[in-house]
């Protein structure tokens, strides 16, 4: 949990907020995500996502879809000494990175955002929020 604000170094490499260090020292899977973020996913969790895209039948165009997005775009990252982690250009380019990010914990992974993207994010969705109701 928790929203951070980290910066890309020169050379597209994150600082993992301290707090997820231990747990993900030892690799993670980034890949794209809805909204344009990414998702920097620990190995046991990615491999169960990927498991569930893989029981989706691929005579399913949605299914086809979403497999291609998901995988395509990912990279098995291990975190450096000093907890970094490289993100790759193509996923920089595809989430709008530049030096500034938000990154957000999400229960099982992380989110990394846009800083203006993750704001307009939250202003579209934070009605919504408010009007959420356990029942629906």
């Amino acid at each position: 949990m928790g929203t951070y604000r980290p910066r890309l170094d020169e050379k597209g490499r994150l600082f993992l907020p301290a707090k997820f260090r231990n747990a993900l020292a030892e690799g993670v899977v980034v890949t794209q995500g809805q909204e344009k973020c990414l998702v920097v996913w620990p190995p046991e969790v990615f491999d169960a996502e990927a498991d569930r895209a893989a029981e989706r039948s691929m005579t399913s165009k949605a299914a086809r879809s979403y497999a291609r997005m998901f995988f395509a775009g990912g990279d098995d990252v291990v975190p450096d000494k000093q907890g970094r982690i490289s993100i790759a250009a193509p996923l920089r380019d595809y989430a709008g990175l530049e030096k500034d990010v938000v990154v957000i914990g999400v229960r099982n992974r992380l989110e990394i955002w846009n800083p203006q993207a993750w704001e307009d994010y939250q202003a579209a969705e934070i009605q919504r929020f408010a009007d959420l109701d356990e029942d629906e």
